[in-house]
């Protein structure tokens, strides 16, 4: 069972996960907790922590930063490859409904083409990478979520009301 006044976010880079999560924060008063801040907390910056060491260690770092969330109340966003470790769904599914903000290749490419906190996550060019890398967590996400929001051409604004209407 979980703790239904925390809202969890799961996504893709770019699903709109932490612009979401910010306004959903503001607007209930609640804290903002990224799973990804409390990583550069612990280890420094993530693409010199990947670089210097592997996604591997990387994983378990973000197992155990999942594992140290004691939060009520809070709007957890956490990083996109969150669903690639098992034993994260129950750590998650303890914290609170979990909601999967999805979005086509075509709008994550233009909203993260910009971006360079991670390093590549295959060998393919940058589309590619996405479609091949959402190929193998579509599935994951789908089994995690409690939620399914489509974040395509709607304002994050949107999408926020969206999901507090849907946790009351």
């Amino acid at each position: 069972m979980f703790k239904m006044s925390n809202i969890v976010l799961i996504g893709y880079r770019g699903s709109g996960k932490s612009s979401v999560g910010q306004i959903i924060a503001d607007k209930t008063r609640r804290k903002l907790i990224s799973t990804d801040d409390l990583i550069v907390e612990r280890v420094g910056p993530i693409r010199e922590f990947i670089e210097e060491n592997s996604w591997n260690k990387f994983r378990d770092i973000e197992t155990q930063v999942i594992d140290s969330i004691r939060a009520e109340n809070a709007i957890i966003d956490c990083g996109g490859g969150v669903i690639e470790r098992k034993e994260n769904l129950q750590l998650l599914r303890d914290l609170g409904p979990i909601f999967w903000l999805t979005a086509t290749e075509k709008t994550i490419a233009s909203r993260i083409k910009d971006s360079n906190h991670r390093p590549s996550l295959t060998d393919n060019d940058f589309v590619s990478e996405i479609s091949r890398v959402l190929k193998r967590r579509r599935p994951l996400y789908k089994k995690f979520a409690d939620y399914n929001i489509k974040t395509d051409q709607k304002s994050p604004q949107e999408l926020a009301q969206k999901i507090i209407r849907k946790t009351g």
